[in-house]
């Protein structure tokens, strides 16, 4: 469902495609998706979306995001709010879902074919407004896990979903063993 001359944009959600590629059980190397979409047609831009904790000294995600930085993704990051839950929990909102909705309108005129990596039920109208500006819209997440990770309605809407998990070998390197206090891999 790709053409080589039509112009395409990634929008990850990377909290979204995070979660689906940890519950099929690797992770992805960003460079290969990359190099695999611009592969498929002519890569105009490649934005990664998520919320960042302001207050800690190192972010897991950091070495992520810095690296996506130099390496030809649109990084669009905000600070996640922390809050204690009404149970005492402490948790973390970082939701992007405006600024991808938005960036996605603003680019629409642009593109032919956006490929939308997450499987988030609120993108549903998103497509559905993507499609009446003449844009394909394909879909990035899965199907193969319980429950699915992609929502029936955003799944339905879209003119093309991409299995994931097809995308493995593709796109897809093991997951890293945990480190020891060392700092060295196991």
């Amino acid at each position: 469902m790709f053409y080589k001359d039509e112009r395409l944009a990634l929008f990850i959600d990377g909290s979204n495609l995070y979660a689906a590629a940890k519950s099929l059980g690797f992770d992805i190397d960003y460079k290969l998706l990359r190099q695999e979409f611009m592969r498929r047609g002519k890569l105009l831009r490649a934005f990664y979306y998520t919320a960042l904790l302001e207050n800690d000294d190192y972010s897991p995600i950091r070495p992520l995001v810095d690296w996506l930085n130099y390496n030809g993704f649109t990084m669009v990051t905000k600070p996640a709010k922390e809050f204690t839950d009404s149970m005492g929990r402490r948790k973390i909102k970082g939701n992007m879902d405006i600024e991808l909705a938005v960036n996605a309108m603003e680019l629409a005129p642009h593109v032919d074919h956006i490929v939308l990596f997450s499987g988030d039920g609120d993108f549903r109208p998103l497509v559905e407004s993507l499609q009446r500006q003449g844009v394909r819209v394909s879909v990035v997440s899965t199907i193969k896990t319980q429950p699915p990770m992609i929502a029936d309605e955003l799944r339905r809407q879209a003119d093309n979903f991409i299995e994931l998990n097809d995308l493995k070998d593709v796109i897809g390197r093991p997951p890293r063993e945990p480190r020891d206090d060392d700092g060295y891999d196991n």
